[in-house]
């Protein structure tokens, strides 16, 4: 793409250099070329990448004083997220090649143009698929499903059936969507076990990304909801009937209980634990190993912008630092010596 079309997409201001100069690729400072986009944030990474040979860079406003001759500079308030967007719109997309002679495609199956159909994928009954979205080799894709247009699922995923993924979701490696949740009722008479109905759906709104090896069960009776533009990390597991808002970040390893809610923005870090019927409210950020009990609530209501929570019961990582200075304070205190009066 050409400059001019880039800062058209993505806005910022090209204050030095030809509009018409090419951008092939993204690349690292040392390792970009004549033709590469680089970024900076910061005073010190702008050093670096002028000091290098790509061809275009993309910093902040006023961060040096002046550019160096050779260089198409871009203006733009937030440099990484200018850059990230910039690889999207560079990155070739692959070409549409259509149903592999080796895939197992139901002649009911309705696609869209430009779908692909890797070697060994299994696409059953019913399903839908919208315009240029690839699934991969040996993915399996149950009856009923309906998936979006630009769409990647990737090999070895599965989508059970009945699950329904909005436009531009990617569904790595491994990941199982739609499973039966894990609920059972017990006889308290024999203390045996029988599975209530796992018949709900799994929704997964635009612009989703589940990584590779995760698990989202479907609801019970009603549904799973992932929320638009959610992102989820490899080895993530969501029970049955959760609902995980607009733009909420998961990282790897989490577990979330079934019928839980976590709102919009909300970041939980990795090995994070959710109880079921937990509501963590919009903007919470659950710091690393965090735990929230079963049925409690937990908000950013009260604390300031950014407040982590940590520990198990979560709570505000300041409080959790202060306790901790108190009891290693307490532990280095020596004991009182005690005199036995004579008798």
């Amino acid at each position: 793409m050409t400059l001019k079309e880039l800062v058209e997409r993505l806005g910022g201001t090209l204050v030095q250099g030809d509009q018409d100069w090419l951008v092939d690729s993204v690349s690292a400072c040392d390792k970009a070329g004549t033709f590469d986009l680089v970024f900076a944030d910061s005073a010190p990474s702008a050093v670096q990448a002028l000091a290098g040979h790509a061809g275009v860079v993309v910093l902040k406003p006023g961060v040096v004083l002046s550019y160096p001759h050779g260089k198409c500079i871009v203006e733009a308030g937030n440099p990484r997220l200018w850059f990230a967007r910039a690889a999207k719109l560079i990155a070739p997309r692959p070409l549409a090649t259509g149903v592999h002679p080796r895939a197992v495609v139901s002649a009911e199956t309705i696609f869209a143009t430009g779908v692909t159909v890797g070697p060994g994928a299994v696409v059953e009954t019913g399903v839908q698929v919208g315009e240029n979205t690839r699934i991969d080799a040996g993915a399996v894709i149950g009856h009923g499903v309906h998936i979006g247009s630009d769409c990647h699922i990737y090999p070895r995923a599965v989508l059970y059936p009945g699950v329904t993924l909005g436009d531009r979701v990617r569904v790595h490696a491994g990941a199982v969507l739609g499973a039966d949740g894990f609920g059972y009722v017990r006889d308290p008479v024999s203390g045996t076990y029988t599975q209530f109905p796992q018949q709900g759906t799994l929704v997964l709104e635009d612009d989703v990304e589940i990584g590779a090896n995760t698990t989202i069960d479907r609801g019970a009776l009603e549904e799973t909801r992932i929320r638009r533009g959610a992102k989820i990390d490899n080895l993530v597991h969501v029970g049955h009937n959760c609902e995980i808002g607009e733009d909420v970040i998961l990282v790897a390893l989490t577990g979330i209980s079934g019928s839980s809610m976590v709102g919009k923005g909300a970041v939980l870090a990795g090995q994070v634990g959710v109880g079921d019927h937990v509501h963590i409210g919009p903007g919470v950020i659950l710091g690393g190993q965090a735990g929230v009990l079963t049925g409690k609530s937990l908000t950013a209501e009260g604390v300031p912008p950014g407040t982590v929570f940590w520990g198990t019961p979560a709570r505000p990582l300041k409080d959790i630092l202060r306790e901790q200075a108190t009891l290693a304070k307490l532990a280095k205190r020596k004991p009182r010596r005690t005199t036995r009066k004579s008798e």
